[in-house]
């Protein structure tokens, strides 16, 4: 028996507002890549007004200009993006809490406008830098895990499991997602010219020592549970690149940049991919933590218990 095209049609819209978020994770990924770009380049200052650029929508793309600039068009992208999302969310028959997510992404990408505003002219340019640069990464695990709770996995009925250990798993994850970003923090300090590289060296191992303890409770207790083991490997292989990428990072730092005065084309690509690392471990942390609270009980978007134990209810 065929289903109701109001069951049919609602489907495809959850599924396509779904895709549309994934979209615009992946949008946003290109803008972090734009914006270390222009760190890496030292282009920050190439453009010394905003919104125009020496007074015209399109400067002449010259030098560090054309980073600039290539950073605040894929921005504009993202933030109308954003907004389409929060709206849609808005008349689409979906959870409270991800509506509120929709709106949330605006707010902060707005922000992040104001912030990079603040930075083009000088205000703080040490603090609004790495202050805009930390609220990127928010924003993105906001967007991150509003597209999971979008997802077709997350409105699946799944098993519940039960985790008596303590600190439970929840906990380990959720820790293990604050120190990536306090460790993204310290490294977007560094690169702004906050202080040197040994407070980030030294969330670096904090970092590790987290994934790792992370990942061997996991295993340890939920083998079995393909969504956690997965998470696991996602987060593990992330990770594991960026310390290579780390060290690669750390090479250009120490010895590329101080072998020319430019920029180099070496120089560039490992450091914007060190913080491209950086968000995509950061993004499998996030995915890691929320898949943790989807499986095992008490987590905070979880409906209340059906007569089942084998049943989740829909979530609100």
């Amino acid at each position: 028996m065929s289903s109701p095209p109001s069951t049919v049609n609602h489907g495809e819209s959850a599924r396509a507002v779904y895709r549309f978020a994934v979209l615009t994770c992946c949008a946003t990924v290109l803008l972090l890549m734009a914006g270390a770009l222009v760190t890496s380049n030292d282009a920050a200052d190439s453009v010394p007004d905003w919104p125009l650029a020496y007074g015209k929508l399109i400067p002449p793309l010259i030098g560090g200009i054309r980073f600039e600039y290539a950073h605040r068009i894929i921005a504009g992208a993202v933030a109308v993006s954003t907004l389409i999302l929060a709206v849609w969310l808005t008349f689409q028959s979906v959870r409270p809490l991800a509506k509120r997510l929709g709106w949330t992404a605006l707010v902060l990408v707005l922000v992040q406008a104001a912030l990079g505003a603040l930075r083009v002219k000088e205000v703080y340019p040490v603090l609004s830098a790495t202050l805009h640069a930390t609220l990127a990464q928010i924003f993105f695990m906001t967007l991150v895990g509003l597209s999971l709770y979008l997802s077709p996995w997350w409105a699946k009925k799944l098993p519940r499991l039960e985790d008596a250990r303590s600190p439970s798993l929840r906990t380990l994850a959720t820790l293990t997602t604050l120190v990536i970003l306090a460790q993204l923090i310290l490294g977007a300090a560094f690169r702004h010219g906050a202080f040197g590289i040994d407070p980030h060296l030294v969330g670096a191992a904090v970092v590790t020592a987290m994934v790792v303890w992370t990942g061997a409770a996991a295993k340890r207790r939920f083998r079995a549970n393909r969504d956690l083991r997965r998470s696991t490997i996602f987060l593990h292989a992330f990770f594991g690149l960026q310390i290579l990428l780390g060290f690669a990072a750390w090479y250009a730092v120490r010895v590329l940049a101080t072998e020319s005065e430019q920029p180099t084309l070496p120089y560039v690509s490992l450091t914007v991919a060190h913080v491209l690392g950086g968000a995509l471990t950061l993004a499998a942390s996030v995915i890691f933590t929320l898949v943790s609270f989807r499986l095992i009980p008490g987590s905070f978007a979880e409906a209340p218990r059906a007569p089942s134990t084998e049943r989740v209810g829909a979530l609100r």
